[in-house]
């Protein structure tokens, strides 16, 4: 497998974790969540990003390969609560 191939490979891997992380960061934004957080929208996207591909490294790693529902779902729900978790969501 050539350079490309491998590059075309991970960001093909990463890609729903920095969607995801987006969506979360942005839709946080426009909810209202934008007082509660002390950190800037850069920040939050990375750390939710990193989040969610450590996410699907560890599906990989359980299953052997990518692309399982259940590494998905977890996904989700990981890196919705770590958005949760920045956004301060538990104050009212």
């Amino acid at each position: 497998m050539g350079p490309l191939a491998v590059a075309n490979h991970l960001l093909n891997f990463i890609a729903p974790a920095a969607a995801l992380a987006l969506v979360l960061v942005l839709c946080g934004r426009w909810v209202g969540a934008r007082a509660a957080s002390g950190m800037s929208a850069g920040r939050q996207w990375f750390v939710v990003f990193v989040i969610g591909v450590l996410v699907l490294g560890g599906g990989l790693a359980l299953w052997g390969h990518d692309g399982k529902m259940l590494t998905y779902a977890a996904l989700v729900v990981a890196t919705a609560s770590c958005q949760w978790v920045l956004v301060r969501g538990w104050k009212p």
